[in-house]
């Protein structure tokens, strides 16, 4: 197994974000992979969510933002959340009439349990082998770096996708984002004469 690359073809991209929309219907493996898309969270963290952390029950709309402690650092983190992301989690909501301790991730036979992350990894790797060109190495890793790498690529600042992702050093994104490889790429793919 390689290294996790993100989702780099437009077109790719667009069929992955189709799968669980159109072609094999799941609203709650939708909403997971828009979220992951939008959102750039680890996995870990898009599990632990609950409703509460996204809806507010008593004025019966979605919050602005997901305000959470990022497993992994420990960092507190707000993420706006966009209209894809409101859009997906109300159909998922619709499917569901959450309690707002209710994990949106939740098991279909137990809404107090999470899915795994092994189900999550199976769910995402299920939509990248019926919809990815390439053979590389999806993973759910894939869908915060498919992120970065999109808006890196339309003109985002590596630096400012540094501080969103809490990563040390700049080279740690350029790493993250495969930015030294594109950028060389680029170069060499050119036609200078």
């Amino acid at each position: 197994m390689g290294t996790t690359e993100p989702i780099r073809d437009k077109e790719d991209l667009k069929n992955f974000l189709n799968y669980y929309r159109n072609v094999r219907p799941s609203p709650r493996n939708y909403a997971m992979t828009v979220i992951g898309l939008h959102t750039a969270l680890r996995i870990s963290d898009i599990l632990n969510l609950k409703w509460k952390d996204v809806y507010h029950f008593q004025k019966n709309c979605f919050l602005k933002h997901i305000c959470l402690c990022e497993k992994k650092t420990g960092k507190q983190s707000s993420v706006a959340m966009n209209q894809h992301v409101k859009e997906a989690l109300e159909t998922y909501r619709n499917t569901r009439r959450p309690k707002p301790d209710h994990y949106i991730f939740s098991k279909t036979t137990d809404n107090s349990l999470p899915i795994c992350r092994s189900q999550a990894y199976r769910i995402i790797k299920k939509a990248a082998e019926e919809t990815v060109c390439c053979h590389t190495h999806i993973s759910c890793h894939s869908l915060r770096k498919t992120f970065g790498y999109h808006a890196w690529k339309q003109g985002i600042s590596p630096v400012l996708l540094m501080d969103i992702f809490n990563h040390s050093s700049f080279d740690v994104t350029k790493r993250y984002l495969g930015i030294g490889q594109d950028e060389r790429d680029s170069i060499f793919l050119k036609n200078f004469y």
